[in-house]
């Protein structure tokens, strides 16, 4: 079995993010750049798939800035046995519809039968990649699932709700995507550190996927304006001179916080 596993380097959720005020993407000199834990969680499915089934290989797709290639390392040191890392300067700000259209051409050159992805970017939180991915290849696709078992002709799994959970399957081929119930990524070590640098990596722009980035091609989000968040303001203080419970109340009613 072949599966691809959708990785992406994100700002570090636990250091200062900006964006920039002129391009309106995130700032990566702001801050540490990290491989997103999400697609971690997404790497270590397919690999605890594969460490019970010999012959299956597990490919790391990333569409990325030439910058990024050491988080696609990082996911071959983990123990992805290959990596394909699209690099364009066309898709510096690609919307969801680009993006979605450039991996899916990436994916189809190599015909897998399973594609699993995080649920949900800590840094776009779009969420919407892996069902428009599955429009774009034609699979079956099993979304936002919180458990999962990977079969030879399918995969079953469990997606969470409000109101409980639902069992859910689907023949291969199929996308998937895993919300943070499921496991942490293994750490690489050492001997998969220096492994990683012999491991096959492959670099791939728009025009070895034939997929054009000229907004007249087809559809595609504009930005028209960007700004910074407005400073928190300060909240109400009420003061007591005998009427400040009458006085909460009224503003929790008002507020429909009761």
């Amino acid at each position: 079995m072949k599966i691809f596993v959708l990785v992406k380097e994100v700002p570090d959720t636990y250091g200062d993010r900006k964006l920039n005020l002129e391009t309106g993407l995130a700032d990566r000199a702001a801050g540490d750049v990290v491989l997103d834990e999400i697609t971690e969680r997404a790497l270590e499915v397919a690999l605890s798939y594969a460490d019970g089934n010999e012959g299956t290989e597990v490919v790391a797709l990333s569409m990325a800035p030439e910058s990024s290639t050491a988080s696609v390392r990082r996911a071959l040191a983990i123990g992805a046995h290959s990596a394909v890392h699209v690099v364009d300067e066309e898709l510096s700000g690609a919307d969801l519809g680009l993006t979605a259209e450039v991996l899916a051409a990436a994916i189809r050159r190599a015909e897998p039968d399973l594609v699993i992805t995080g649920n949900l970017s800590t840094d776009g939180s779009g969420g919407m990649i892996p069902a428009m991915l599955a429009e774009h290849l034609g699979f079956a696709q099993a979304t936002a699932l919180s458990a999962v078992e990977i079969t030879a002709d399918g995969i079953t799994g469990t997606r969470t709700t409000d109101a409980g959970s639902q069992s859910v399957s689907a023949a291969l081929p199929a996308v998937i995507s895993i919300t943070e119930a499921l496991p942490d990524a293994r750490f690489p070590n050492f001997k998969g550190i220096m492994a990683a640098k012999k491991k096959p990596l492959e670099v791939l722009a728009l025009a070895d996927l034939g997929v054009s980035a000229d907004p007249g091609a087809a559809p595609r989000t504009i930005m028209t304006s960007v700004a910074e968040k407005p400073p928190r303001a300060a909240g109400i203080k009420i003061t007591d001179e005998g009427d400040a419970g009458t006085r909460l109340v009224e503003f929790l009613v008002q507020n429909r916080l009761v």
